[in-house]
């Protein structure tokens, strides 16, 4: 049997979360996750928080609560890779989270499409290691909560499309070969946690949201590396904006 098919749910998991994580009470059941700190600097000086907790991922994670247009929202930073920002997820879970967005960029496989637009993925390619701890091989995982969110940023009139995407967990071996086999498949965009988090989400029967924009572009001959660590600061701010606008409406 091959190392993919390592989902048991025939047995009881030897460590839970709710073994070493609390509920805690009034915990925020709507909840904001950012891989940048970028934007995780933007939205505290944009709102007024307060630390209600911390994870410790390798350091310490504060989650933040905050009201926004009249509506409770608990905040994280979380970290690179779906691991974890899995097992981040997993603790948010535990505590009360049940319902939880996250955005992030990603690299774009076809530099036409996702110009100017935001990118929500409908299914995300399993080429990482968690996926496979929370649902059964497959080459894709199905993303149950694209169509609502697709629904709330037509509403807000937010320019997206959406697509498949190709999840990995080595960023330095994303080869042109790799690419172009995904891209052929129909992902438009790479990127590193989109599988894993919507396979714990759905393993544990939360909702979790995921949209994305393009940074950098790998539909060339040459990396193109774009606005990857240097986004303007008004383009930014309007990102924020429409996560905080979407995440009221769901």
């Amino acid at each position: 049997m091959g190392i993919v098919y390592t989902f048991d749910d025939a047995s009881d998991e030897i460590i839970s979360p709710k073994n070493v994580i609390s509920e805690i009470d009034n915990f925020p059941e709507l909840i904001i996750s950012v891989f940048s700190q970028k934007f995780n600097d933007l939205l505290l000086n944009t709102v007024e928080v307060n630390k209600i907790d911390e994870m410790t991922g390798g350091r310490k994670i504060p989650i933040y609560k905050f009201v926004y247009d009249g509506k409770e929202i608990g905040f994280y930073h979380t970290l690179l890779g779906g691991s974890a920002s899995g097992a981040l997820l997993e603790e948010v879970i535990a505590k009360g989270g049940k319902k939880i967005l996250f955005f992030g960029s990603c690299g774009s496989l076809d530099k036409e499409i996702t110009a100017g637009h935001l990118i929500i993925p409908v299914e995300a390619y399993r080429d990482e290691g968690t996926s496979y701890h929370y649902a059964p091989a497959s080459d894709y995982i199905k993303i149950c909560s694209a169509e609502k969110l697709s629904q709330i940023f037509s509403l807000l009139k937010v320019p997206y499309i959406k697509t498949k995407t190709w999840t990995t967990d080595s960023f330095y071996r994303e080869t042109q070969k790799n690419a172009e086999a995904r891209k052929n498949d129909g992902c438009k965009v790479v990127e590193m946690e989109c599988a894993s988090i919507m396979a714990v989400g759905q393993f544990r029967g939360i909702d979790v949201y995921q949209f994305l924009y393009a940074a950098d572009c790998l539909d060339e001959s040459v990396w193109d590396k774009r606005i990857l660590g240097n986004m303007p600061n008004t383009m930014r701010e309007k990102l924020l904006k429409i996560a905080l606008e979407t995440a009221i409406r769901l």
